[in-house]
């Protein structure tokens, strides 16, 4: 066990240590100046040049050069906006939680539907329930996310008109920045219309989360499904079956942990196409998260921004998957042999 941990967490180092690598090379690769596209700030007078050549290390070297770009990195330092002119470090950490946010909430309503439907799927493998459920899946597999967001848009927002298209909140309440997550500051906050405010913020939730989870449900019904068949056709739930055991004893005790526990890292990969897809749909239904914001530097090339939220967004992926995959090592050890063959 502390190999396989070991084992994770070098990984875990090595891909963040790439990453770094490979958003200071893009600093060189971006258009203009690379001093620039490292600090965020054009040099005005030869004097700033040469200070922000100092303070990147660029003259002495490569090595030298990333090497105080990592410390700058791991220290908070990412530069500025073009733009904005305001830190990139605090834009993004300002930005991130709508983005956690949406994807959290999506990622939980794929689970609340996609577990049972799976499940049931499984159980009633080549029935008319099992036929239903996959093809209700695929169906929702195949709807491009930027394509459903427009047509619930245009039929819930638009025609009916009972829900927002766009924003997290109205402008009408003004709600204090505390943690990020809309709901949480609102229950915090002390407005008057505390109440309003939550019912405001929920229907404007509905829209972007629905066109995320819609996608993502179908993957977990997939996912669940098959792994359900595989266990459920095993020798060992034959056995339990022979033993005398009641349906139910058997789903609880066997069933359900061998079905869910191997398959679980990839059901955490969800959540991180969750949060890819979401940047698609902050910038349909304007959700001010790192998304949204990511697209607008794109287009405003606002260089030291993509290189900053490429990074922070790559290393949320990446820690949040070999966190995962940890955690299920733990709570499902394998015996050296497995271990070996999948380490």
């Amino acid at each position: 066990m502390l190999i396989a941990i070991g084992r994770r967490l070098n990984l875990l180092i090595i891909t963040l240590f790439i990453l770094c690598l490979g958003s200071y090379v893009l600093a060189f690769l971006f258009p203009g100046d690379t001093l620039t596209n490292l600090s965020g700030t054009p040099p005005l007078s030869a004097d700033q040049s040469h200070q922000l050549q100092l303070m990147y290390a660029l003259s002495e070297g490569w090595f030298s050069g990333f090497w105080t770009y990592l410390k700058l990195t791991l220290s908070g330092d990412w530069g500025v906006s073009l733009n904005s002119q305001t830190p990139v470090f605090d834009d993004i950490l300002y930005l991130l939680p709508a983005s956690l946010e949406l994807s959290l909430y999506a990622m939980v309503i794929s689970l609340l539907v996609g577990l049972p439907l799976g499940v049931l799927a499984g159980l009633k493998h080549r029935t008319y329930t099992d036929l239903g459920i996959l093809s209700v899946s695929l169906a929702g597999f195949s709807f491009p996310v930027f394509w459903l967001s427009l047509l619930l848009i245009l039929i819930f927002a638009l025609q009916l008109g009972y829900l927002p298209m766009s924003g997290r909140i109205s402008l009408l309440y003004d709600i204090p920045y505390h943690t990020g997550f809309i709901l949480i500051d609102i229950l915090q906050s002390d407005v008057a219309v505390k109440d309003a405010a939550l019912k405001d913020a929920l229907r404007h939730l509905v829209l972007p989360t629905l066109s995320l989870s819609i996608v993502t449900t179908a993957l977990v019904i997939r996912l669940i499904r098959r792994s359900v068949v595989t266990v459920y056709s095993s020798d060992f739930i034959k056995a339990a079956y022979t033993k005398g055991l009641s349906h139910s004893q058997v789903f609880w005790r066997h069933g359900m942990k061998n079905a869910l526990l191997p398959i679980m890292p990839q059901l955490a990969m969800q959540f991180t196409v969750l949060l890819t897809n979401a940047m698609i749909v902050e910038v349909i239904f304007s959700w001010p998260g790192i998304g949204e914001w990511l697209i607008q530097a794109i287009y405003q090339r606002d260089y030291p921004a993509i290189r900053g939220g490429m990074l922070a967004v790559s290393a949320i992926v990446v820690t949040f998957t070999i966190s995962v995959d940890l955690i299920v090592r733990i709570l499902y050890p394998l015996n050296k042999r497995q271990f070996y063959a999948q380490a």
